[in-house]
């Protein structure tokens, strides 16, 4: 189910495919949650995987307080529903 009706988006991360920048592997994740055939952060907890994704985000460049929205929007994602 993705998060945004007009783009999907990464189960995992929720960012949108179209913002994707690698090759996914999968219809469902991004290619930087999902390679060589399974998802990255496997036996991660949630706030681990925001902290990871918040990392990477300032790492590629976005300003620190849209990175720590999109790492708080995580939670919402398929993958971390309870």
């Amino acid at each position: 189910m993705p998060f945004f009706k007009d783009s999907p988006a990464c189960e995992s991360c929720l960012m949108p495919f179209d913002k994707d920048p690698g090759t996914r592997e999968s219809d469902r994740y991004c290619s930087l949650c999902f390679r060589d055939g399974k998802l990255c952060y496997e036996g991660s907890d949630l706030k681990e995987f925001q902290s990871a994704a918040y990392e990477g985000m300032l790492a590629r460049g976005m300003n620190k307080y849209l990175a720590m929205f999109y790492a708080w929007m995580i939670r919402f994602a398929p993958r971390w529903k309870k």
